[in-house]
């Protein structure tokens, strides 16, 4: 594989990794939300894995198979058992009607490209093209959680933000070393563990995963 040839598939799975960001803010069925983040977690598993074949850092191999491992196969697993035990199906509602959530999104990604233009074309490095799409990600994981009512959607909104910080970390200084990869490895399989207990202890009380709904419980106590 040629260098420009790998390059041009970057960018391909950097698109990729927005269309799933845009996808996650429009789907309302739980179950949807999860494979949308499974695939986000699989194109960015193989954009590192190219990233490291273009540069030659072979550190960043052993991050894609860490992001294969935790965001493609582990996370997505745990998130459908506790849903599957909770018997969630959809979100009943949104803070923001969907047409409104992406306009916003679209203003994102564009303040996005704004904001990283000076960056890209002072650098010389060969993942600067995706570096405004790997900002957009984050923005757009961070929109997810403040639109959305219900924990479980939030919690995976929280994971797709991650997911953008992992890429701008790749695309701005191929990757972060490998001590602090596994450290957040290591730390998102830990809270998946404890939202998982968290969120049943929590349905068990309230009878609810909606924030609004225990936000006035809370205000009637």
């Amino acid at each position: 594989m040629s260098m420009s040839f790998a390059a041009q598939v970057n960018s391909v799975m950097a698109a990729l990794i927005l269309l799933t960001a845009f996808g996650l803010l429009v789907q309302r069925r739980i179950l949807g939300l999860i494979h949308l983040f499974a695939w986000q977690g699989l194109f960015l598993c193989i954009s590192t894995a190219i990233v490291g074949y273009i540069t030659g850092m072979h550190h960043l191999f052993i991050s894609s198979l860490l992001t294969l491992s935790f965001k493609v196969i582990l996370l997505p697993y745990i998130l459908y058992v506790l849903i599957r035990k909770l018997d969630i199906r959809r979100e009943s509602e949104v803070l923001v009607n969907i047409p409104r959530t992406m306009m916003i999104g679209i203003a994102l990604v564009i303040f996005s490209y704004h904001l990283t233009a000076p960056v890209t074309q002072l650098s010389t490095m060969v993942t600067k093209s995706t570096l405004a799409v790997a900002l957009a990600t984050v923005m757009l994981g961070l929109l997810m959680m403040v639109t959305r009512r219900h924990a479980v959607t939030q919690i995976i909104g929280f994971l797709a933000m991650e997911n953008g910080l992992f890429f701008a970390a790749t695309s701005a200084t191929y990757g972060m070393p490998m001590v602090v990869e596994l450290g957040v490895a290591l730390d998102l399989l830990i809270a998946a563990f404890i939202f998982g207990i968290f969120f049943f202890h929590i349905n068990t009380t309230f009878d609810s995963l909606d924030v609004d709904q225990m936000a006035k419980l809370k205000e009637e106590d």
